[in-house]
């Protein structure tokens, strides 16, 4: 007789609906406590575990399947006779199906009201010990772990008499996998409740396939989106409303725009283009922001991707409408602006929910991973160093737009703004003063009057030299160089106001 041991923590109709096609089908069915109740009452014929082991479910069921008669059969290895004398002596009987999903820990978890008893207390500790058994033992044991997966069980035993080797092995995998997230889950829940550690001993960040991609950066390399199973996806926050799927590089250009346009609560408008930002802009309304973020580089902003933090009305869609955009991304449009949008048939259309970053991010490297805190630091006004001239409102106001905007370039990176409004960025650059020569060429006579943002301390005066000769009025800098004297004796020859973050921003 062949048998399937059933527990699971969702019971549905789907689970009774298998358990009564394996009675029908000869096979004999185990379980133990709701899961048991549960087929009784919709008419399965139910062998409780407690019968095979002699032992009953104790500790409020706590122990109940962890029993040498239970995994016995669930191990038992058909071409080895030990195995199956071994069997008999501890009155076991072979287990050719294991179905089991675990107590729901990462839901719990998620409860704003769950106690640390309520945590501990789902902790599956059985579920998971049945599942690695029956995986390992896969030649003779299939293990259902997904609910989705047991019709197609069950239409290979109807029609073989049993499941095939090849269901058995991705059934196995799937189960390591499940396992694998499960512990990993357990783990980073521990690590967050006790121990204070900035940075966790081991880094395990589960993550599950949700979308192959078309392709990688290029075409010639494969690419793939996986959904963080325990930090969050930040998927769920966003909406693809129109247009083709989402691609490789839209997806890290769209993420690396709404980190920036999160630094502003003003109506503004970000345009970027190969993750870095080529116009920025706020205003009063978003249509004006719009409006300047694209007059500051429009020959970058082709082909790039504009993210605007107010809704989207149909003047603002016709104008935009008249640039080639991949992405037009904001937390809501009219359903006016959206038939003005879908006109463009190859444009993607993103909403977008505004809600907090996740406080980690990670990147690979051969052979391990960089895991390192988000850069959400805001500068506090009381914390800025005035160390040359004179800084009113109006120029912190317009040093301080130019910083949020460096901080999201790549560095070496410089910005050149007036007005709430980007002139001219330096992006990449692998010294600090051809950055500043790209970012004043960009902005051209406009910088007269205009102010300047690095990234990163200037380590020679030369950058400031340049500056003078551009028109600038004012410069924000981290500070911290060994050369900071002369560099503050430049600005002050010039007559350039300059004040010191002591916060350093690159981006790698």
């Amino acid at each position: 007789m062949k048998r399937a041991l059933i527990s699971v923590s969702r019971k549905t109709q789907e689970v009774a609906g298998f358990a009564r096609d394996l009675e029908d089908l000869g096979w004999e069915v185990l379980s133990t406590g709701g899961t048991a109740d549960f087929l009784k009452n919709q008419g399965v014929e139910v062998r409780l575990v407690e019968e095979i082991t002699g032992f009953p479910s104790i500790m409020d069921g706590r122990v109940k399947t962890l029993h040498p008669a239970i995994f016995a059969g669930v191990l038992y290895d058909r071409l080895k006779e030990n195995h199956g004398r071994d069997l008999q002596k501890v009155m076991a009987v072979p287990v050719d199906l294991v179905f089991v999903t675990f107590y729901p820990f990462d839901e719990v978890v998620r409860r704003h009201d769950a106690t640390l008893d309520d945590i501990i207390e789902n902790i599956d500790i059985g579920g998971p010990s049945l599942v690695r058994a029956a995986a390992k033992n896969f030649r003779f044991v299939t293990v259902i772990v997904d609910e989705k997966d047991a019709q197609e069980v069950l239409k290979e035993i109807k029609k073989r008499g049993e499941v095939s080797e090849e269901t058995r092995k991705r059934l196995a995998v799937k189960a390591f996998a499940t396992t694998a997230i499960y512990d990993s889950t357990v783990y980073n829940t521990f690590w967050g409740l006790f121990m204070d550690h900035e940075i966790p001993e081991y880094f395990i960040n589960a993550a599950r396939l949700e979308l192959p991609l078309r392709y990688g950066e290029n075409p010639h390399q494969k690419a793939a989106l996986y959904r963080s199973v325990q930090t969050g996806y930040i998927l769920d926050r966003i909406e693809k409303i129109w247009g083709r799927e989402l691609s490789y590089n839209n997806l890290v250009d769209f993420f690396s725009g709404y980190s920036l346009i999160q630094e502003f609560n003003e109506p503004t408008a970000v345009i970027l283009k190969h993750t870095n930002p080529c116009g920025v802009a706020s205003r009063s309304g978003i249509f004006d922001a719009y409006i300047e973020a694209l007059d500051a580089d429009p020959v970058s902003a082709f082909g790039g991707i504009v993210i605007l933090n107010r809704e989207v009305d149909e003047e603002l869609a016709r104008k935009l409408n008249e640039h080639f955009l991949e992405i037009v991304a904001a937390p809501s449009f009219t359903e006016p602006a959206l038939e003005v949008l879908r006109k463009k048939k190859n444009r993607r259309i993103i909403k977008y929910l505004e809600v907090e970053e996740e406080n980690i991010e990670f990147r690979s490297v051969p052979g391990g991973v960089l895991l390192q805190e988000r850069d959400k630091s805001l500068l506090e006004r009381e914390k800025l160093e005035v160390v040359t001239g004179e800084a009113d409102a109006r120029t912190l106001e317009e040093l301080l737009f130019a910083f949020k905007v460096v901080k999201h370039v790549k560095s070496n990176a410089i910005v050149v703004s007036k007005n709430m409004k980007t002139l001219g960025i330096g992006a990449g650059q692998m010294n600090r003063v051809k950055a500043v020569e790209i970012a004043l060429k960009n902005a051209g006579e406009k910088a007269k009057g205009a102010f300047l943002a690095s990234d990163a301390f200037f380590p020679f005066p030369d950058s400031i030299e340049l500056a003078s000769s551009a028109g600038i009025k004012a410069i924000i800098q981290p500070g911290g160089s060994i050369r900071d004297s002369e560099v503050i004796e430049m600005a002050e020859k010039h007559g350039i106001t300059m004040i010191f973050t002591h916060m350093r921003h690159f981006r790698h």
